[in-house]
């Protein structure tokens, strides 16, 4: 049983779910659930912990064991930036959880996002890292590299630009700049290179980032390499977010805006909303589920698993099954549960099934896209379900009446 829903009877039916990623690395789940029991004694309320991936509980099981006990679960992300996971992810979980547990209201807060607290974290982090180097920014020239792990999607990396723009206003650095560990542009190591060509008596690598895991090691061993190549300018890397304590006054005003309806999302720059120019083919449901689809195997290309705690193990075949509003009135949830099941009794398939956003064929559902084969199945029952799986996941074998397209 979880531990909000052990306590939540003495929080008035009222209880918080807090998302975190989920990492291969114990130690750094574990502070994802350290901040839960922090934010559960700074607002009074029950607070549970719960997983994207690679971690458990996942979402719908934390949610299944707590939603009995509450009238209201306030969701809250435990995420830097609004990419995919929050753009997508959580809000489908959320709307699952709702048709799953009719009687519960659910409420989604923002991701943590640009806050006046977070600013005052890292130019704690600056200074700590100034103090080591013998640096002080009033007297010396000195650069900070905020760098973040870099995202596929545009507003989340702007998010990074601006946080960078921030800490510099109003601050004797001699420049902040914004730069990430890969995916997009311009890397660390490149941004080191080019902040030495200004030659500043020192340079603070800043990692924005939660846990002290892979890719914060990464940040410090460029940073070495580095100063090994420019003896003439000082040069460490900061220590990550961690368990700050004010990161619970972010989680804290992101709660209240959660329950409160006072939710604040981009969504005039979300590339799954609007068309963004380098973006086209990521506008709409279809596309954001496709992309959702392929971030599993782009980890599992990487071939040093153990260098990398984000890397996933991809089945054969990843079906999706549609559960907005029209596939679901058709039944989608059944046939998604009859999906699964069949999987677990095959001794074939290597499949993952999971659920979808709106595959932008409505009134053909349920609808069934089976990936990386690129096969939409449309009008699917129960039975069609079972079908899929013997001869389509477990022989390759395209099941033909029900098919919509190909891709």
């Amino acid at each position: 049983m979880s531990r909000a829903r052990e306590t939540a009877t003495e929080f008035a039916g009222e209880a918080v779910l807090l998302v975190g990623h989920g990492s291969r690395r114990e130690k750094s789940n574990e502070q994802v659930r350290e901040l839960a029991a922090a934010l559960e004694e700074r607002i009074g309320v029950a607070v549970d912990a719960a997983f994207l991936e690679l971690a458990e509980p996942s979402i719908p099981d934390a949610i299944d064991a707590l939603a009995p006990a509450v009238d209201e679960v306030s969701v809250v992300q435990l995420s830097l930036f609004a990419a995919s996971h929050v753009k997508n992810d959580v809000p489908l979980a959320v709307e699952q959880a709702r048709r799953d547990h009719p009687d519960t209201t659910f409420d989604v807060g923002s991701h943590l996002g640009v806050h006046p607290a977070l600013l005052d974290l890292l130019d704690d982090r600056t200074a700590e890292v100034e103090a080591e180097l013998g640096a002080d920014r009033e007297d010396d020239d000195v650069a900070v590299a905020l760098c973040a792990r870099g995202s596929s999607d545009p507003d989340a990396n702007a998010d990074v630009h601006k946080l960078a723009r921030l800490l510099y206003e109003g601050r004797a650095f001699s420049s902040v700049e914004a730069t990430f560990i890969g995916v997009t542009e311009p890397t660390l190591d490149e941004t080191l290179h080019g902040v030495a060509k200004q030659r500043p008596d020192a340079v603070v690598a800043l990692p924005y980032m939660l846990g002290d895991g892979v890719l914060t090691q990464r940040v410090r061993d460029w940073t070495d390499e580095f100063a090994e190549e420019y003896p003439y300018v000082d040069a460490a890397a900061g220590d990550p977010l961690g368990t700050d304590s004010r990161l619970l006054d972010v989680l804290a005003d992101r709660w209240q805006e959660a329950r409160t309806g006072s939710v604040e999302m981009s969504c005039d720059t979300c590339k799954y909303k609007v068309e963004l120019d380098g973006y086209e083919e990521d506008q709409g449901g279809a596309r954001a589920m496709l992309r959702a689809l392929t971030h599993q195997e782009a980890h599992a290309d990487r071939e040093d698993v153990d260098d990398d705690p984000h890397v996933h193990d991809a089945p054969d075949k990843h079906v999706a099954v549609c559960t907005n509003q029209t596939c679901a009135a058709e039944g989608s949830a059944a046939v998604l549960e009859r999906l699964r099941q069949a999987v677990r009794d095959s001794e074939e398939a290597d499949a993952r099934i999971t659920r979808s956003s709106c595959l932008g064929q409505c009134g053909e559902g349920p609808m069934v896209a089976v990936y990386p084969d690129g096969v939409w199945y449309g009008g699917v029952g129960e039975d069609d379900a079972d079908r899929i799986v013997s001869s389509h996941l477990d022989r390759d074998r395209i099941v033909s009446d029900i098919v919509d397209q190909t891709l």
